[in-house]
């Protein structure tokens, strides 16, 4: 090879560069857009309780100390896969009076640890937000959390 590069071979790099990249863009574009169609919520799981418990979520920025599906804060711990962790998922029931009965215990007033607020939530928030951690853990997250402590 020539060790000094011409206009000519200059522009056929940046031409050849910028094809290759522009069908690496078009192609992963492409998969994106197919696993969404394939993969994407189903909204017959969308329930009233599920977009209210979303909304009790938001309200109360739980997003600035959890993360969810690895998104916000690494304050407190994941919430993706909580109620499978608690081992309610299946009952709804069972799952509700868990996520209650740790909320209202909080803050534990236990020193050096970390403590979550009480945000006096009524049972009609709190049985929403377990209804929406409930439909968090069908969600396709391919393989998120890495581990099951999340």
């Amino acid at each position: 090879m020539r060790e000094v590069m011409t206009k000519s071979m200059a522009r056929n790099i940046f031409y050849g560069g910028s094809l290759f990249f522009i069908i690496i863009f078009l192609a992963l574009s492409f998969h994106s857009v197919r696993y969404i169609k394939t993969t994407s919520t189903n909204e017959e799981t969308l329930t009233h309780s599920v977009a209210a418990g979303k909304k009790v979520w938001e309200d109360n920025t739980c997003i600035n100390c959890h993360s969810l599906l690895g998104e916000g804060a690494y304050f407190a711990p994941e919430l993706a896969n909580v109620m499978e962790r608690w081992g309610v998922l299946d009952d709804p029931d069972a799952a509700f009076e868990t996520l209650k009965g740790w909320m209202e215990a909080q803050p534990t007033g236990i020193e050096g640890r970390r403590q979550m607020p009480n945000f006096n939530l009524s049972d009609e928030e709190i049985r929403n937000l377990s209804d929406f951690l409930i439909w968090t853990n069908t969600i396709d997250a391919q393989d998120w959390p890495p581990n099951d402590a999340g």
